[in-house]
């Protein structure tokens, strides 16, 4: 069935309520002739979140006008493509959309505000509300909306707020397509995060009830081509589509997926006594990066998140991949996803910054620091690029030529490569026990290590010019572990990656006052 909506909805107060939402404006009508999608602009929300900023890069790639709005619309200068606009606007300040809407043909809404501490549901019902009248003020003709599947009359907050905002969304007057998705899988998604971190670091689960629930995962390309289709079907009405990959699957099947692929055997005992809320509170222990928002998504593991109505395999050309391929395809891409990540973006966060070592990001753990220096950037750069070799690592050398020794006494390739020219790296390079992943002159270098590892590891130094002169120079390094093995050894060394890391970014500061110790002007 597709449920077309026109603006009727139960009456009274509560969820289920028709709300009245002020009219005024150019509305929208429906005898006009449609505007051409490939040239209507298109207005995205939440490009700062993971499936909006997938998005923004694929709507970019159609040539469509693109305008995005956004809180801090600084946070998007850095990863927007040149033809996307960036307009400053917030959904629950209702006077700074009307400009954001004008001229408009599609908006997409990809906001809720689960990660909030406050009432999320409240907060999700006046941002709709607003956004809502605002596109119906401006003559917006369809709404794009991704929501959750799920069904009955026990729905989680989580669920039961999203299906309201899509029924304010329809009740606005203008045409809202909605999908409903279950949980998506890709690297860096919340829910394939936390099902990641389960598996990588727990050999033996007690496993709640809601891990044997079924969900019909949806891998993320497949639903971001499921959202940029969702443009052109004909829809004159507001409509409900559920989507989801080929398979239904317990969150169970997919964390037994997972293990087989990276080659890990974990055990699942099943303790029904373990509620949500206690399972929860295991959650934040086990994966703390995601406590807040975690805490409120497994409340909604309780519900059965599977397509009961297959009017979307009649609209739509896209054939959503099953469970295995879901998960390959995600790993597969980390790499690639990982490195393009700016380090400094990813671990912004307001109010003093701690000590980022040991902090996870999926599987991997990062220790990220950065210094400013009066220096340009090529001056910043120098020592950087002839970072190992003769002229070693800056800081604690004897306990680099110790760890190639034991790399060698372990059958690895050891320190003995050195590097071919002392002055320039190329990708592919070796660099004693590194190899040279990417290098971006006076800009970046990337080195993955090659000595033995019970994980993966690298070793990446970015200088960004500073808007009143000079640099920042970061240092980033990552490993992601392999089990309860690779945990140890890094947490092992946790004091000696303190000292070395931190010793090495001074070291390098000093090197660069004293290759240039009267910065030129530039």
């Amino acid at each position: 069935m597709i449920r077309l909506s026109m603006g009727s909805g139960p009456q009274g107060s509560g969820p289920g309520a028709t709300r009245t939402i002020p009219r005024g404006g150019p509305r929208f009508d429906p005898t006009r002739e449609p505007a051409s999608h490939a040239t209507g602009r298109v207005l995205l929300t939440g490009a700062t979140g993971y499936i909006g900023g997938r998005l923004m890069r694929a709507l970019a790639s159609t040539g469509r006008p693109i305008r995005c709005l956004a809180r801090r619309p600084e946070y998007l200068e850095a990863r927007r493509p040149p033809t996307v606009e960036v307009v400053a606007g917030d959904v629950l300040e209702p006077s700074t959309l009307r400009d954001a809407l004008r001229g408009i043909d599609t908006a997409y809404y990809l906001i809720h505000s689960m990660g909030s501490s406050s009432n999320f549901e409240a907060q999700d019902r006046e941002a709709a509300e607003n956004f809502a009248r605002a596109a119906e003020e401006q003559g917006v003709r369809r709404i794009i909306y991704l929501g959750g599947l799920g069904t009955g009359d026990s729905l989680s907050e989580h669920l039961r707020s999203r299906h309201e905002v899509g029924r304010i969304l329809r009740e606005s007057g203008v045409p809202t397509v909605e999908l409903r998705a279950s949980i998506v899988i890709g690297s860096g998604s919340l829910s394939f995060e936390m099902i990641r971190a389960l598996v990588e670091r727990l050999p033996v689960m007690v496993t709640p009830r809601w891990v044997r629930i079924q969900a019909q995962p949806i891998a993320v390309e497949d639903l971001i081509e499921l959202l940029i289709e969702a443009l052109d079907i004909d829809a004159l009405a507001s409509a409900i589509y559920e989507v989801g990959g080929s398979d239904a699957v317990s969150y169970g099947e997919i964390m037994h997926e997972y293990a087989r692929q990276r080659g890990l055997r974990r055990l699942m005992i099943p303790v029904p006594a373990l509620t949500p809320h206690l399972s929860s509170l295991w959650l934040g222990l086990v994966t703390p990066i995601y406590a807040r928002v975690g805490r409120k998504l497994v409340d909604g593991l309780r519900n059965a998140t599977v397509v009961n109505d297959r009017a979307a395999e009649r609209v739509f050309r896209c054939r959503p991949r099953g469970i295995a391929d879901a998960i390959s395809r995600a790993l597969v891409n980390e790499d690639r996803e990982f490195a393009e990540t700016r380090w400094s973006d990813a671990l912004s966060s307001p109010g003093p910054q701690r000590s980022l070592a040991g902090v996870r990001f999926g599987s991997r753990i990062v220790d990220s620091r950065a210094v400013e220096t009066i220096h340009a950037p090529e001056s910043a750069f120098a020592p950087i690029r002839r970072i190992g070799g003769r002229t070693g690592w800056y800081y604690g050398d004897r306990l680099w030529r110790l760890r190639g020794l034991i790399d060698l006494l372990l059958g690895g390739v050891g320190s003995r490569r050195g590097r071919r020219d002392p002055e320039q790296l190329a990708p592919g390079e070796t660099v004693d026990f590194w190899r040279v992943e990417a290098v971006e002159p006076d800009r970046l270098l990337r080195l993955r290590a090659e000595m033995k590892l019970p994980g993966r590891a690298w070793l990446q130094f970015e200088v960004e010019p500073e808007p009143a002169g000079g640099s920042r120079v970061r240092q980033t390094a990552v490993f992601d572990p392999v089990g309860l093995f690779g945990l140890a050894y890094w947490y092992a060394l946790y004091p000696l990656h303190q000292l070395v890391f931190k010793g090495m970014l001074e070291r390098i500061v000093e090197k660069i006052d004293d290759l240039d110790p009267v910065p030129s002007a530039r």
